[in-house]
């Protein structure tokens, strides 16, 4: 179906000639086939919105429908591409066409002439149905990818040979129950606004393990769940979303650079391209899918961005793997909203925003979830969801923020004053929560015993009281607080600079294991314990026991590395023993 434009507003068309298409198809505009996608109908009169730039186009334009809504390619090699938010493969265009992305581009994100070594799982007379896993692909080293029938699909396998081939061509044949036989590849495509259907969803029971002390131990997310970070322009957010990439134990990571600045997305892509994941000793990239729609690209490609990494991460989902999607931000999403939903004359809410803001948001949190897959081989799958905030003017109160910490059940706050002390991760330890802690203890006490969450309860505790004694030193003076408190304030501190802190840049500190986080921590308490006995003992000289050697080595215990710090701690323990015993028996504690 062909229509004409009447009118351009920016990134919205108005075409005529259109009442027979469908909501949400897409449409290609002009002489240069810009890809656009219909918003509205009425009558023959089609509200259109273009996911590039329109200069150059005018009244009497062609507009031509596709007769498809928009949609993602799903199969090998999406793995270590970087894509824009048409899931346009960047690196491969720029090679061959330069910078910017060339208007109306069509290039295939999937590589249409490389082979795959396919190798089957099902044989003939298998009965199948869509999710059904057939066969697997080597896609890196680090992931297998498992190819499966396409949702709609079923019938009884009559042909499936192993080889090489490539996405398009025919790996298996069914025989559906009609009598039809279909030709099945290792490629399929999937509408990025509909979620892909799954058998039941659970309650999430394990922790996405970052490796970032403060949010394992603190603020823990489940793998399944929801969370936002929230945090004011230049407050570390980027740097915090990077880290849960690099290090988290999500099989796989689907980064979505939304309306941040380019080079953001080419510094994640370096660093990707040289860490090596400490699960599988590959780069990290291998296990990492990109979608940059950064802030200098079309405002509806930044909206479409967000469901296209959303469909990507719930492909790899229903494949039985861990999945985690990193959107930065989710600000820039909905600031394209607005823009699009002004240009529509749509019904706004405070600060422009349109009135469906939560329900969008609620859309894009709410497809995270620990699922059973469908395909009949109990497989169960996750998708975790985690969303960057930036309010206007580090202002919390903005619609974004409120709408997001309705729906998540983590968050962690960014302190613009600990952001500006370079304290590292800036989260605010009495402003951010996890839901998901009492949940998410029984695994803790089989993996860890119940001293992890205890140690957990004590830390918070000290923190708290911490702040509580600081204002009685401010009104009163240091000397005012009894021994204990003392103990209390220098405990608390060595939570907060040698835990709870953490350097990015440092190879031994940027990731800590679980293992090596409970152990940090209970030494840390266990000196906290034999201070506080000491005291107890006669030692009332807290600058002899806050100045003994081995208070030094606990400072620099976070940088001690993950295949020496069993034996280091134990020593360090040994010291401590040793050390603040030595000051009761010298008298040096009286």
């Amino acid at each position: 179906m062909d229509g004409k434009i009447v009118g351009i507003n920016g990134p919205l068309v108005v075409a005529n000639g259109l009442g027979g298409a469908d909501a949400a198809g897409i449409v290609r505009i002009g002489s240069e086939r810009l890809f656009g996608e219909i918003l509205t109908i009425e009558d023959d009169i089609a509200k259109i919105r273009v996911f590039e730039e329109t200069r150059g186009l005018g009244p009497g334009a062609e507009v031509q429908t596709t007769g498809a809504p928009l949609s993602v390619e799903l199969g090998p090699g999406l793995l270590e591409n970087i894509y824009d938010g048409l899931q346009r493969p960047l690196t491969e265009i720029q090679s061959l066409k330069g910078w910017p992305v060339p208007r109306g581009d069509d290039i295939p994100a999937l590589d249409r002439k490389r082979l795959w070594e396919f190798d089957p799982v099902a044989a003939v007379g298998d009965e199948v149905t869509g999710g059904s896993i057939i066969g697997t692909v080597i896609e890196t080293p680090a992931i297998v990818h498992k190819i499966m029938i396409p949702h709609g699909i079923s019938g009884l396998i009559e042909s499936i040979e192993p080889g090489s081939f490539t996405v398009e061509q025919t790996v298996c044949t069914i025989k559906t129950q009609s009598g039809d036989v279909r030709n099945v590849s290792m490629m399929q495509r999937w509408p990025v606004r509909d979620a892909r259907p799954f058998l039941k969803k659970s309650m999430p029971a394990t922790p996405l393990v970052s490796g970032q002390r403060l949010i394992d131990t603190l603020f823990p997310i489940a793998k399944g769940g929801a969370g936002a970070v929230i945090g004011a322009y230049g407050s570390g957010k980027t740097v915090l979303l990077q880290q849960l990439a690099k290090w988290s134990d999500a099989g796989i990571v689907v980064y979505i650079g939304c309306g941040e600045r380019g080079s953001e997305m080419k510094d994640t892509l370096s660093e990707f391209s040289e860490l090596r994941d400490p699960r599988s000793g590959e780069t990290l990239i291998k296990r990492t899918v990109l979608i940059a729609s950064a802030s200098d690209m079309p405002i509806a490609a930044r909206e479409a961005a967000i469901y296209t990494g959303l469909t990507i991460a719930e492909y790899y989902r229903d494949m039985g793997y861990d999945v985690a999607v990193i959107a930065d931000s989710t600000t820039r999403w909905a600031e394209a909203l607005r823009e699009i939903s002004r240009l529509m004359k749509e019904q706004t809410v405070e600060e422009g925003y349109p009135a469906y803001l939560g329900s969008r948001l609620a859309q894009f949190y709410g497809r995270a979830g620990l699922i059973d897959c469908i395909g009949g081989d109990n497989r169960k799958g996750s998708l975790t969801a985690i969303g960057a905030v930036s309010p206007s003017g580090g202002d919390l109160p903005d619609p974004v923020s409120q709408a997001t910490k309705r729906i998540v059940k983590v968050l962690w706050d960014l302190d613009e004053s600990l952001s500006n002390a370079r304290y590292f991760p800036a989260v605010n330890r009495f402003t951010s929560y996890s839901l998901y802690t009492e949940q998410l203890k029984t695994w803790f006490d089989a993996n860890f015993g119940i001293d992890f969450a205890v140690n957990r309860s004590r830390s918070i505790a000290l923190l708290r009281e911490e702040t509580e004694l600081q204002k009685a030193v401010k009104l009163y003076g240091h000397d005012s607080l009894s021994a204990l408190d003392r103990v209390t304030l220098e405990t608390a501190k060595i939570v907060r600079e040698d835990f709870l802190q953490q350097n990015a840049a440092d190879e031994a500190d940027r990731y800590t294991s679980l293992e090596q986080q409970a152990t940090l921590l209970s030494l840390i308490l266990y000196y906290h314990d034999l201070c506080k006995d000491a005291i107890s003992a006669g030692a009332d000289d807290t600058r002899t026991l806050f100045g003994l050697p081995v208070r030094r080595l606990i400072e620099r215990a976070r940088f001690v590395p993950s295949d020496e710090y069993e034996t280091a701690y134990r020593q360090i323990a040994a010291d401590l023993e040793l050390q603040i015993g030595a000051t009761l028996k010298g008298g040096d504690g009286e």
